[in-house]
Order: C-alpha cells, then structure tokens, then sequence
C-alpha cells in the first residue's frame, strides 16, 4: 500500500495530538467524581476546552492563576486584563465571562424571593461572588420589602481602587422609589482586606440618620474581599 507524503497509508487517521487523552482524562475525572477532584487550574482548563479545541490549554491555565491567584480571580478579572494575556483570544474571555455571569445568577437565585435576614449564608456568598474579586470599589444596595423579601439588587456607583463616592440621600431616594421598607448596603474592598474604615463606619451611619426618620432600616453593611466579609452589625459599629 502507498504512503502519503506523512508516512502514513492514505485512509488512516492521523494519531491526535497528545492533549486530547489529557482532555478526554479530565472530563472523564470531572464527571465521576465531580468539581472537588479537579484543581483551579483544571477547572479552568474544561472552560477553556469549549473555545479552543486544538491547543494544549493546561499551560495557558497554569499561567493564568499564576497572574490572578485563582480560578474566582481569574473568571472575574476585567476584560482588558484578560486581553493582555498571550493567548487568551475573544472566544475564551467569553467563556471565562459566560462562567462569571452563570455564578453571580446561582448565587443571586438563592438570594430572590426568601426571606434575606433568615438566609444570611446565601446573602453573604452572593455578595462574595459579585463583587470580592473587582478590581474598583464598589457601592451595592440590596432593597427589601416590608417581609425582607428581595425587591431589587443595584450597583448604585463604581468608584476607585480604594474609594467609592456615597451619597445618602440619593441612597434613600431610591428606597423610597421602590418603596423598599430596608436595605442592606455592600461594598468591596479590592485591597482583600474586609475590615471597616473609619469612613466606611461614618458613610453607613450618615444614611441610617438619612433613612431612618422616613421608615426605612439599614439591616448591616456588608464589605467583601478576597479574604473574607466584615458585618459592621455583627462588629456593633451600627
């Protein structure tokens, strides 16, 4: 029988390249034993198996917790940085952020429609998903209704690495428009570290002083950050 130019009998399949066993072991450890037996890495290497199908993605995985610290950082690190990272083309960024987007709306259905202050646990982790691992501070508001049922979730604004402008007035403006009776105010420290500032303390308490007299409760202020949360509440600093 002729061979082809590649020393190969025409009709006979190439041998695949060495990753799709690798591929084919990782799936089929995933599926058996489920996302505990996988690494960050791992996990990132079957999100980006769905976009790029004919490279050796474990390198590029590797390297990408390498530069953002874990598989949280890496699927809720902005677009632009992403970008920056050889290799990692629009089709992946997508799935990295179809990943993000897929985690923040679990997290925010446990949340929707119970009972906020007997779900702490599911508010907490929602809050975590969202917003631990922005790079800029941001100011979120969770209104609730007179049963703590959860009326509406807002980024009211986005400010700087370390700071983010608050307005107390326009916070319980938009209460009263969605005739919320409670908030519960978060925001994120990008540094990791959740501890309360002094400003942080004064901040919450100028809109308690604002939101009070019109019937409306602050239940807590929430920071997240990649260490942790602070409950000013729970530290009896409100």
């Amino acid at each position: 029988m002729a061979e082809n130019r590649n020393g190969r009998a025409p009709g006979v399949a190439e041998a695949p390249p060495h990753y799709h066993g690798h591929r084919e072991r990782l799936r089929e450890r995933f599926r058996e034993a489920g996302g505990d037996a996988v690494s960050d890495y791992e996990l990132l290497e079957l999100v980006l198996f769905r976009a790029l199908h004919r490279r050796d993605v474990k390198p590029l995985a590797k390297s990408l917790i390498a530069r953002f610290g874990s598989f949280g950082e890496v699927i809720a690190a902005p677009r632009p940085r992403l970008a920056e990272v050889d290799g990692l083309g629009d089709a992946a960024i997508t799935e990295l952020k179809v990943v993000e987007a897929a985690a923040q709306r679990l997290a925010r259905g446990e949340v929707k429609r119970r009972h906020v202050l007997s779900s702490w646990t599911a508010v907490l982790d929602y809050c975590r998903t969202a917003m631990a691992f922005a790079e800029r501070e941001q100011f979120r508001i969770l209104f609730l209704d007179k049963r703590n049922q959860l009326i509406a979730d807002e980024v009211q604004q986005v400010g700087t690495v370390d700071h983010t402008p608050v307005y107390p007035r326009e916070v319980v403006k938009r209460a009263l428009e969605l005739s919320a009776t409670a908030v519960i105010l978060v925001h994120n420290h990008p540094s990791g570290d959740p501890t309360p500032s002094r400003a942080d303390i004064d901040m919450t308490q100028q809109i308690i002083d604002v939101a009070k007299p019109l019937g409306i409760a602050v239940h807590d202020h929430i920071i997240v950050g990649k260490q942790g949360h602070a409950s000013l509440k729970g530290l009896r600093l409100i």
